[in-house]
Order: C-alpha cells, then structure tokens, then sequence
C-alpha cells in the first residue's frame, strides 16, 4: 500500500477496487514480459546476423560490413550451381586457403543462410569468393584429397562467399587434405557467438 506522510493512503489508490488493482498489475506484468521478449528478439536478431558476419570473414571476404545489412543473405551463402567436381584443365591453378569439418552437429551460422547444404550433403565445406567458387575442382584419392581453384590468375578478394559442400566417397580418415604444391588447407571453425557476447555489444555499442 502506498501511503502519504502521515499514513494516509494516496487518493487514487484509495479509490481503487481490487479487480482494478489487479488489472493494473496485470497489465504491467504484460508489459515486462512483452519488453524482454522485445529485448530478446533484437538479441536473436543480432547473433544470427553477427554469426553470418564473422563466418565469412573467416571464409576471407573482405570487411564491408557497412554495406550488408543483412550478413546472413549479402554475404555467404549456399552454392547454387558449384560442386567442386570436373577435371582440372589449366596449366597452374590457385590455392584454396581453407576447409571445415561437417561432423555431429552441424555449424549453427548454418541455419541463416541462404540455401544451406542440408546434413547429409556434406562431409566438409569449402568456403570461397562468390567470384571464383565455380572454378573449385576437389579430388578424391586413398592418400589425399586436393582441392585448388582451376584459373591461372589469384583470386581477387570477394565481399561475398559461397559455401560449397564436398560429400567425399568414403571417410575422411587421416588422409590429409592440401592445395597447390601440397600445401595443406586450415581448418577453420567459425560459429555462431554467445548470447552473452551479443547482449553485451548491445548494451555498450561495441
């Protein structure tokens, strides 16, 4: 109850009923609720697109961030057409800088993107600028797997990075994975950040 100096009870509340004052608290509960459940949405929102963000910069695109602004669709995303297979046919090739393993749990940035390689379509990916991801070619032997891009000239640095997803012939096993002059790729495991992380970038500005 709240009360005056002296002990007296504020007019209004004094001509409250109680359905009334239990609306009134209801109605602020609500409130509350409505504003976390705001507050967490915007959360979401910002690890999704942050998770998108920092896996195609670890992929290699180039920072633009002012320029997407939706990292989750401006900035990596599924391959359309590329696969990795076909016959090498040029003279010298370009390396591949880089591969994930697809094993237990898919990577969760996975869920955001544009046309995500489904579980069972993948045993590694291969992440490359949206510019070279065509010329991709991966070979499959007992020893090794080599994966180069097929063009004479380096890549040039992409905003954009296509994910392709490589379903091997049989387990990875210890057979090691290289590029050009059998040079062997990173294995990089970029992922979603925590929730913690995110809530306090938004809280600070950072």
């Amino acid at each position: 109850m709240v009360e005056l100096p002296g002990g007296a009870e504020t007019e209004e509340r004094a001509e409250l009923g109680p359905k009334q004052i239990q609306s009134r608290r209801m109605l602020a509960g609500v409130l509350v609720i409505g504003a976390l459940a705001l507050i967490g949405f915007n959360v979401s929102l910002n690890r999704e697109a942050n998770g998108c963000y920092l896996a195609a910069r670890a992929w290699g695109a180039s920072d633009d961030r002012k320029k997407d602004a939706d990292p989750c669709i401006d900035k990596i995303f599924g391959a359309f057409i590329s696969d990795g297979t076909g016959v090498v046919t040029e003279k010298t090739q370009q390396p591949v800088p880089s591969y994930q393993l697809v094993k237990g749990k898919r990577p969760k940035y996975l869920k955001w993107i544009q046309n995500p390689p489904k579980y069972d379509e993948a045993n590694l990916l291969i992440g490359l600028g949206f510019n070279c991801s065509s010329d991709l070619k991966v070979t499959e032997s007992e020893d090794k797997i080599t994966a180069v891009v097929d063009i004479t000239e380096p890549c040039p640095q992409d905003t954009q990075i296509e994910l392709i997803p490589i379903k091997l012939k049989k387990p990875l096993g210890d057979r090691p994975i290289v590029t050009v002059d059998g040079k062997p790729l990173t294995l990089i495991n970029p992922e979603m950040p925590s929730w913690g992380k995110v809530l306090k970038e938004l809280a600070t500005g950072g």
